[in-house]
């Protein structure tokens, strides 16, 4: 899908390679995620992320915060290995960072990128050590670095010197916007104290993570002003459910239209046992939505009215976005392009045609006192009608062959040129 004309152009940052993948520059916006799991559990751990990579993060975070967890890295990343997946794999480190990247060389070398926490990466004096010893084993074994910096966990000296700062101006700050501020300038500070140290600025992703959002959106149009590092993009802690995927979409949406982020995440909590791989379906959602790239087959529907009293449409709908998202993985390696593909499931003749028509292909179920037929129309022309109990299944076998039929010659095509 090419970029609306809508978005503004992408704020040109420098390309950071994180393993196979490559953040920045004119590169995609690249979906991550990360795991859960207690790390230590490397079974448990190396599964997840083999769920989220599947599902389509192209990066996977793990934690990485005691000697046990450390340990287990390298184990990780020998299973991925013989699964056959290549994913990134970033060690999320706190507190004791330096002391486990240098203890745990194994552990240094498996991960692809360190996150580094300037709140917490040491505290008065010890923090100029420990973060120049961070950068200095990620020099070592040629590793970029995200500094990530939190509001939960802001730098509290910094805090206060600019609090102090403000209330002596003649006209101070809300606290708010204090705090935003001083969220890009530990970021921004951070970065300048790496680069001294000798890490290139393709060597850097940044991050001001916040958990509101006016906020994050402020932080990084400052942010993005001031520098041309890559940049990661999230609402931290975003909450559970429709709350947090509305917040998530919000927030991003505004920078992603902007042409600001080069990778996002979509912090949602999970449900008690739920599927932590919905928010890679949510963070793709997104940039699918607004144009940005694609990711599987688009199903438009219409929502229902007192027009189409039957449920046939809705379960039609949910059936084939289960169908094609089951069929993706095979799709995306025997039919290229197939992601483009716009497919619609409408409840009754007011738009149903219409929408059919601008779909790739799409079917109009009959609403209430309506003759009880189903047209299909394929690019643009009403090429069928269904009629009785096996609907679902019929309209399933003609989206299958569509696929082959369509793309299917698109790759015979490439292969012959």
């Amino acid at each position: 899908m090419s970029n609306n004309s809508a978005i503004a152009s992408r704020r040109k940052s420098v390309a950071v390679k994180v393993g196979n993948v490559t953040i920045g520059g004119d590169a995609p916006v690249v979906v991550q995620s990360m795991t859960n799991t207690d790390t230590a559990d490397v079974d448990g751990t190396a599964q997840q992320v083999a769920d989220l990579y599947r599902a389509g993060s192209e990066i996977v975070r793990i934690t990485v915060d005691r000697k046990e967890a450390a340990k287990a890295v390298p184990y990780i990343r020998d299973k991925l290995d013989k699964w056959g997946l290549d994913v990134p794999l970033v060690g999320d480190f706190h507190y004791i960072g330096h002391q486990l990247l240098t203890s745990y060389p194994d552990c240094a070398e498996a991960l692809a990128k360190y996150r580094i926490n300037p709140g917490n990466v040491g505290f008065r004096k010890k923090k100029d050590s420990q973060f120049s010893t961070m950068i200095e084993t990620a020099m070592k074994f040629d590793r970029p670095v995200r500094i990530g910096v939190n509001w939960g966990s802001l730098d509290q000296e910094l805090v206060v010197q600019m609090m102090d700062e403000n209330a002596k101006s003649n006209s101070p700050k809300p606290a708010a916007e204090v705090t935003h501020e001083a969220l890009v300038v530990s970021a921004l500070s951070n970065a300048q104290r790496a680069e001294d140290l000798g890490l290139a600025k393709d060597k850097m992703v940044l991050s001001c993570k916040v958990s509101e959002v006016q906020g994050m959106v402020a932080a990084y149009f400052s942010l993005a002003e001031k520098c041309d590092y890559a940049l990661h993009l999230g609402l931290t802690e975003a909450g559970m459910g429709s709350k947090g995927i509305v917040a998530s979409t919000a927030a991003l949406a505004v920078l992603l239209q902007q042409g600001i982020g080069d990778t996002i995440r979509v912090s949602l909590t999970p449900e008690p046992g739920g599927d932590r791989t919905q928010e890679v379906i949510v963070a793709q959602e997104v940039l699918q939505t607004i144009g940005l790239r694609s990711f599987m087959p688009l199903v438009t529907a219409c929502p229902g009215c007192g027009r189409t009293t039957s449920t046939v449409f809705q379960s039609l709908a949910g059936k084939i976005q289960g169908y094609v998202r089951e069929r993706m993985p095979e799709w995306r390696d025997s039919y290229p392009g197939v992601e483009d593909l716009n497919l619609a499931v409408m409840g009754c003749i007011v738009n149903g045609p219409g929408e059919s028509k601008h779909a790739d292909i799409g079917i109009s179920l009959p609403g209430t006192g309506e003759q009880p037929a189903a047209p299909v129309f394929i690019d643009g022309e009403k090429k069928y009608t269904l009629r009785g109990a096996n609907i679902a299944e019929e309209f399933q076998d003609l989206v299958e062959d569509y696929v082959k039929n369509r793309y299917g010659k698109a790759k015979d095509r490439s292969v012959t040129e």
